[in-house]
């Protein structure tokens, strides 16, 4: 006998499985296109601070102004896509050509709603390790004893590693740490520099920018224009300084080939490690052959069992023992049978002979799809007028049902019923 919080499984479960089933067929082209998963490029201009930021027209150089803020005053840039996920291990670096007067540069993952004013680390949900004191900041203003400090002159990155759940940062080319990564969602690169003449740059200038750029200088201060119609943004920075960015265009000095497949090599050693029962896989097909009905196989499986495997414990199964699932079985296959050969009266009367209280259920899912299926089978015989009487019967009785309404939309744009 089937109790009714176990039919509302069996509903769910089928009901579900058309839906999957049909998001499968219609958004075929949008997972090809997520499957790209597409890294940063460069930095954003547009979600960004601009009064305590300068960003260079190549969109991968920024500068803090050279002038007097308040000690708040952060200039925050974040890359224009978030980090992406479907990978083993992303990573970004800076290369810091001149750190101002306090040093004040830090690297870090932030959420894209992140305040823009304040430093990586400072924030919930935000991750920053920090040049001036090489503290790591994680979700507010107190940082932690993390690594080395980074000055003009070094090259600092940050990664995920999406294998352990961890952040990583490097400082040229080694590792200066890691921490657990417990932030859900996309986060995006990010850097800021609280320090002024603290600048960013790109590790090689693009031909395409030298048509853009003049250079000139008066009383040692260099003067970086974007000409002409960039004439309005002359900026002025004693000492030229400024820090790079590096999203992979060009070869990072941390050697993250070495460092993926050392990640690859440990996922494969704690695999190999993990202690299986000698009969778990066997156990692991068997319910698979039961639970979808492969009777014949099934037999055929236990069969080539007995003589290579030690005795096998069967518990009961949602509250069915061994000997109420294999007599099931006979039954399952006859109905699958009956449906993939377009019997669907035949079937939802064996069904109501069987177990009665499906059929009792005017409005489950598993009556519901079979309605589904005749109304289907009836169009597949010609017989529209008679399909869409049946249909505006059956579906009638639903059409109150929130988890069936996607289904009725698919049935109305396929026969144009109204």
């Amino acid at each position: 006998m089937v109790n009714n919080h176990h039919q509302d499984r069996i509903d769910s479960y089928f009901l579900e499985l058309w839906k999957q089933n049909s998001r499968n067929i219609t958004d075929s082209t949008a997972a090809m296109e997520e499957d790209g998963d597409e890294s940063p490029t460069e930095l954003n201009t547009i979600n960004t601070y601009g009064g305590f930021l300068n960003v260079f027209p190549d969109k991968l150089s920024v500068q803090y102004p050279s002038v007097n803020l308040h000690g708040h005053d952060v200039g925050v840039v974040q890359a224009n896509r978030p980090a992406p996920a479907k990978r083993l291990v992303y990573y970004f670096e800076i290369y810091v050509k001149n750190a101002g007067a306090k040093g004040q540069i830090a690297i870090g993952f932030t959420t894209e709603g992140f305040k823009m004013r304040r430093q990586p680390g400072w924030e919930a949900n935000s991750y920053g390790y920090h040049g001036d004191d090489g503290f790591l900041y994680r979700g507010h203003g107190k940082g932690e004893s993390f690594g080395p400090t980074y000055t003009a002159g070094d090259t600092v990155g940050g990664g995920i590693n999406y294998a352990s759940q961890e952040f990583f940062f490097t400082k040229n080319g080694e590792v200066v740490g890691t921490v657990y990564k417990d932030v859900k969602g996309p986060l995006f690169p990010t850097i800021a520099v609280h320090s002024q003449n603290e600048e960013y740059v790109v590790p090689s200038v693009p031909p395409l920018l030298t048509s853009y750029f003049f250079t000139s200088t008066i009383d040692h201060t260099t003067i970086i224009a974007a000409a002409p119609f960039f004439m309005s943004n002359i900026m002025l920075c004693k000492d030229t300084m400024l820090v790079r960015v590096n999203f992979g265009k060009e070869p990072f000095v941390f050697d993250l080939k070495v460092f993926e497949a050392q990640e690859r090599a440990k996922q494969q050693m704690m695999i190999e490690k993990m202690s299986l029962p000698q009969n778990v896989s066997h156990g692991i097909v068997r319910s698979y052959l039961l639970h979808y009905g492969y009777e014949d196989t099934l037999k055929l499986f236990d069969m080539a069992g007995k003589s290579s495997l030690p005795p096998i414990s069967l518990p009961k199964e949602n509250g069915f023992d061994e000997q109420d699932n294999m007599y099931a079985l006979n039954r399952r296959k006859t109905l699958r049978q009956l449906i993939r050969s377009g019997e669907i009266d035949e079937a939802i009367g064996k069904l109501g002979d069987w177990y009665p209280q499906i059929i009792q259920r005017d409005t489950s899912a598993t009556c519901f799809l079979l309605h589904c299926q005749k109304f289907i089978e009836l169009i597949r015989a010609g017989k529209l007028e008679e399909a869409v009487a049946y249909g505006r019967i059956e579906f009638e009785k639903v059409s109150g049902v929130e988890e069936f309404r996607q289904v009725i939309e698919v049935v109305k744009h396929v026969s144009a019923w109204q």
